[in-house]
């Protein structure tokens, strides 16, 4: 029987070994996760990426709104503001000086021998400041900011030609001041006051001895 010799036995028992050897198990292990650790990081690292292109968007989103937020604001302020003055327009329109009825007042104030001859009204307007309303949330509470103050002033230019002249002047100045509509639109204090008073002269009209005198009316100054 013949005899068979492997010369090759010892390299190959040598090959076997090193393909057992787990050093290199570990090391394709080892290659192995990092590739996959690799990969979970390109993962993580494009959920990022697309994270902020969403977030970029949605502050994008939010700043047109806020912008949105405060034009309406702005608009909504706007319109509160030319809402007051129209009101103010109409209450002044409504509530503005008649002078019909301060000429049918005078009609009904006559005292004897005393003539007027002149009726001046002198007019103002003066812009007022009101307090600011309280804000809420962010919002101007509502309510005028501004106003007007009006004053009135009357003058009144009359002939006393009474048998002494000049004895009727605070007469007429009573019956002003006594009569209803005067008494509800004047000044509490210092209402009616002598402003002019002529030496006697002799009326052209009647001949008569007379006097000339003229009698500023304040009107309580009102806000409108």
């Amino acid at each position: 029987m013949p005899i068979r010799l492997n010369l090759l036995a010892e390299a190959q028992e040598a090959e076997e070994m090193r393909r057992q050897d787990p050093v290199k198990r570990v090391f394709l292990v080892g290659l192995v996760l990092i590739c996959l650790m690799l990969m979970w990081c390109s993962s993580l690292q494009l959920r990022i990426l697309l994270a902020k292109g969403d977030l970029s968007r949605d502050e994008a989103r939010i700043s047109q709104r806020t912008n949105d937020y405060r034009h309406v604001l702005e608009s909504q302020k706007k319109i509160g503001e030319i809402g007051e003055r129209v009101t103010a327009l109409h209450r002044l329109c409504t509530n503005r000086f008649l002078n019909g009825t301060l000429l049918d007042a005078l009609q009904r104030t006559m005292v004897e021998d005393v003539q007027l001859l002149h009726v001046r009204i002198n007019q103002s307007y003066t812009a007022v400041e009101l307090p600011k309303p309280r804000a809420v949330d962010d919002r101007t509470a509502p309510g005028p900011t501004a106003a007007v103050a009006e004053r009135v002033i009357l003058l009144l230019d009359a002939n006393d030609c009474s048998p002494n002249p000049g004895d009727q002047i605070n007469n007429f100045k009573e019956a002003v001041a006594a009569n209803p509509y005067f008494r509800e639109m004047l000044d509490k204090t210092n209402a009616i006051t002598l402003k002019n008073l002529s030496p006697p002269q002799t009326s052209p009209t009647t001949g008569k001895p007379s006097v000339l005198f003229t009698l500023e009316c304040r009107f309580r100054e009102r806000t409108r």
